[in-house]
């Protein structure tokens, strides 16, 4: 499905800003959005979190084909 396409960019979208936090002490959406404390930064921790919430869905999906 396409939202789960979209999820999962998203979310190694987030891994990779929070690997820029972890190793380099830097948030590259506080950066680009005034500060952690935004409404934009905010809004968009908040999306990157429930993609996160929704890919946990996809470990307990059958994946089996029913295509033929």
């Amino acid at each position: 499905m396409v939202i789960d396409k979209i999820a999962l960019a998203l979310l190694i979208i987030g891994g990779l800003v929070w690997g820029g936090v972890g190793l380099f002490q830097f948030d590259l959406v506080a950066f680009a959005c005034g500060g952690s404390a935004s409404m934009i930064s905010r809004i968009i921790y908040t999306v990157v979190g429930l993609s996160a919430v929704w890919c946990i869905s996809l470990l307990f999906r059958d994946r089996t084909d029913t295509k033929t």
